[in-house]
C-alpha cells in the first residue's frame, strides 16, 4: 500500500525537522512529568518489585516503537496509528486508534498540566495548569520549529536536574543498597500494574511518529529517531529509579507526594529540593508541549477524513500548523485542567494509549518484507504486551477506558448507518 494521499485543498505541513529535533521532541515527551510523578504510584503497586516493572514496560515500549517506526516510514503523514490502522487494517480500526489517542492523550494533557500547577503553586494548581495550557498552545500555534527549540532547552534543563538527583541520592548519608532487594511484597500482578503505570511515562515516542508530515526524509529520520529517544529515556528512568530506591526504599517512595524531592532531602541535600521542584515543573511543561503537539496532529488527520469536524483540518497559511485543531485541543485541555483529578486522568490515559499501540502492532504485522516489516516477534509481543498491561491497570481505569472506547465505536457505527441511509 502506498503513502497516504491528502484530500484536495487541505494543505500540507512543512518538512523542517531533522533527526536531532525529532529525538528531542520525543525526549521532551518521555522525560517529563512521568519521571517526577509516576514512580510513587508504581511503587505502591509493585512494592520492592518496582525495578522489575521497568522491564516489561521497556519491552512493550520497544516493540511499539519499532512497529511505529516502520509504519511511520511507510506512511509519513500526520496522525500516527490513526493513519496506519486505516491504511493497513481498515477504516474502523484507524478510527478507533485515533479516538483512543485523542481522548486518552487529552486526559494526559490535563494530568501533566496539573503536575505543573502542583509544583509551581500547590494552592492554585488548577489555575496554574490552565495558564500553562494557554501559553503552550500559543507556542505550538506559532510553528513547530519554535516548539522544537523550546523543547531542546527544556530537555537540557531536566536532564541536568535528574543527573544531580541521581548523584546526590546515591552518595548521600542515608543510602542503603539493600533497599533494592526484592521482598515478599512484590507480586506478579502488582509488577504488571506498575509496568502499565510506568508505560505512561515511556509513551512520548509517539510524538515523533505523529509528526511524520513535518520531518525531513521520514523513511530515514523516523526509524532512527524513535529508538534513540527511547533508549536514552530508558537509561534515565533506570538510573533515577535506582537512585530514589536506595535513598527512600519502596515503602517510603510509595507514600511520597514528591519522590525526587524527598530523595534528595533523605540524602541530606535540602538545598537541592527547590531546584528539583523547578525541574519538575519544567519537565511537565516539556511533556505538555509535546502532548498538545501530538493530539492536534491526530485531530488534524481525523478531521481530514471527516471523523471529526472537517473545519479542524485547516493549516495556517503563514505558520504552517493545524491552527484550528490546536486551538480546540487547547481549549478542551484547559477545561479539563480546571476540573479533573490527576490520578484518574493518568489511569484513563494509560488504558487509551495502550489500546492505541495494540492497533499499531496489529498494523505492523501486515507489512511485507519489501515495506520494511519488522521481525514477526516484535508486533506479536507488542500487541500481547499492550493488552496485558492495559487490563492489569486499576479496575476503575479499565472500566472507564473500555466504556469510552465502546462509546467511540458506537458513534462510528451510528455515523456509518446515517451516511448509508442518506446515500
Amino acid at each position: 500500500m502506498g503513502a497516504v494521499s491528502e484530500p484536495a485543498g487541505t494543505g500540507e505541513l512543512k518538512r523542517h525537522l531533522g533527526v536531532f529535533d525529532a529525538v528531542v521532541i520525543g525526549l521532551g515527551a518521555m522525560i517529563g512529568a512521568g519521571v517526577f510523578a509516576a514512580l510513587a504510584p508504581a511503587a505502591g503497586a509493585a512494592g520492592s518489585g518496582l525495578l522489575l516493572a521497568l522491564a516489561p514496560a521497556a519491552v512493550v515500549a520497544y516493540c511499539n516503537a519499532t512497529s511505529s517506526a516502520r509504519l511511520a516510514a511507510r506512511h509519513p503523514a500526520s496522525g500516527g496509528t490513526y493513519v496506519y490502522g486505516r491504511e493497513r487494517l481498515g477504516e474502523f480500526w484507524g478510527y478507533l486508534a485515533g479516538w483512543a489517542f485523542v481522548v486518552g492523550k487529552t486526559a494526559s494533557c490535563a494530568a501533566v498540566a496539573l503536575t505543573v500547577g502542583s509544583y509551581v503553586w500547590p494552592d492554585q494548581a488548577h489555575a496554574v495548569a490552565v495558564a500553562a495550557v494557554v501559553a503552550l498552545t500559543a507556542v505550538n500555534y506559532a510553528g513547530v520549529q519554535k516548539s522544537a527549540w523550546l523543547t531542546r532547552a527544556i530537555v537540557a534543563i531536566v536532564l541536568a536536574v535528574l543527573a544531580a538527583v541521581v548523584v546526590v541520592s546515591v552518595t548521600g548519608g542515608d543510602v542503603d543498597t539493600t533497599r533494592l532487594a526484592i521482598g515478599d511484597d512484590a507480586t506478579f500482578g502488582g509488577v504488571l500494574q506498575a509496568a502499565g503505570l510506568l508505560f505512561f511515562a515511556f509513551a512520548g515516542y509517539a510524538r515523533i511518529a505523529t509528526l511524520g508530515e513535518e520531518v525531513h526524509d521520514p523513511a530515514r529520520t523516523i526509524p532512527r529517531a524513535i529508538p534513540i529517544a527511547l533508549g536514552i529515556a530508558l537509561a534515565v528512568y533506570a538510573a533515577v529509579t535506582v537512585a530514589v530506591l536506595v535513598a527512600l526504599g519502596p515503602r517510603e517512595l510509595a507514600d511520597a507526594t514528591a519522590p525526587l524531592s524527598d530523595a534528595v532531602r533523605a540524602a541530606g541535600a535540602d538545598w537541592l529540593a527547590p531546584v528539583v521542584r523547578v525541574g519538575a515543573a519544567v519537565a511537565a511543561l516539556g511533556s505538555l508541549l509535546a502532548l498538545i503537539l501530538g493530539v492536534s496532529r491526530t485531530t488534524l488527520a481525523m478531521a481530514r477524513d471527516r471523523h471529526l469536524p472537517h473545519a479542524l483540518s485547516a493549516v495556517h497559511p503563514k505558520f504552517q500548523v493545524p491552527h484550528r485543531a490546536e486551538l480546540v485541543v487547547g481549549a478542551v485541555v484547559a477545561v479539563l485542567a480546571a476540573s479533573v483529578d490527576v490520578r484518574g486522568a493518568i489511569g484513563f490515559s494509560s488504558f487509551g494509549v495502550l489500546a492505541y499501540y495494540a492497533i499499531a502492532n496489529a498494523s505492523a504485522w501486515t507489512l511485507t518484507p519489501e515495506e520494511g516489516r519488522p521481525a514477526r516477534i516484535i508486533p506479536v509481543v507488542g500487541l500481547a504486551g499492550c493488552l496485558v498491561l492495559a487490563f492489569a491497570l486499576p479496575a476503575s481505569s479499565v472500566i472507564s477506558g473500555a466504556t469510552v472506547l465502546a462509546a467511540g465505536a458506537a458513534a462510528y457505527g451510528i455515523r456509518r448507518a446515517v451516511t448509508a441511509r442518506r446515500a
